[in-house]
């Protein structure tokens, strides 16, 4: 019960972050300006690219968004797999129950062994969808990683435990939602904003 509690706090928080913070990003003239664009028709591609145009900036908003779908398809799986609903079962090799977070450490070891050979880093000339690819893995590695951040400091398995549990979901999904506000806040208002005046 506590648990849904911060989760739930977790979310309301975001959500007023993402609007206040989208708010305030924007300054008022640039909002007048934003507005008066916005009266022509344009397609998601377009506001897209009008929004990413810096590779740094579209990075951090996949790598955030991945983060969050992973750590949430990552919750509902785990959550799944105790009820013993679903396909899903733990992943046991020689007898020991292997973490998601390992999946996770070797995401994020994989990734950072290509941005030190400079794929998908995003430099001019290099190929996009690696660029875009490598921050979203390494938007999922993380999520994977941290979702057991408690088995971090305590070294036992305490993931179903109040242990550790309940201040690291309210944190992760804040976060998550906060980063996705900040690095695409004012892509996702202009794209709900089209989908409105879209007849």
């Amino acid at each position: 019960m506590h648990g849904r509690r911060a989760i739930l706090a977790g979310l309301l928080l975001a959500v007023v972050a993402f609007t206040v913070g989208t708010r305030l990003l924007v300054p008022a003239a640039g909002r007048a300006s934003t507005a008066s664009e916005q009266a022509k028709p344009r397609s998601t591609s377009d506001l897209y690219q009008e929004h990413f145009r810096d590779v740094r900036h579209e990075r951090m908003f996949l790598a955030s968004i991945a983060f969050f779908v992973t750590f949430g398809a990552t919750r509902a799986i785990t959550h799944a797999i105790r009820a013993g609903r679903g396909p899903f079962h733990d992943v046991v090799t020689s007898g020991e129950h292997i973490h998601h977070l390992v999946w996770g450490i070797l995401l994020l070891l994989a990734i950072g062994y290509l941005w030190l050979v400079q794929v998908g880093v995003g430099e001019p000339g290099g190929a996009s969808w690696t660029s875009g690819a490598t921050a979203c893995l390494f938007g999922a590695g993380a999520a994977l990683t941290l979702d057991e951040f408690a088995l971090w400091l305590t070294f036992r398995d305490v993931y179903w435990q109040h242990e550790g549990r309940l201040s690291v979901d309210a944190v992760l999904l804040f976060g998550s939602l906060l980063s996705i506000g900040l690095w695409g806040g004012r892509f996702l208002r202009d794209l709900v904003l089209m989908w409105i005046r879209v007849p």
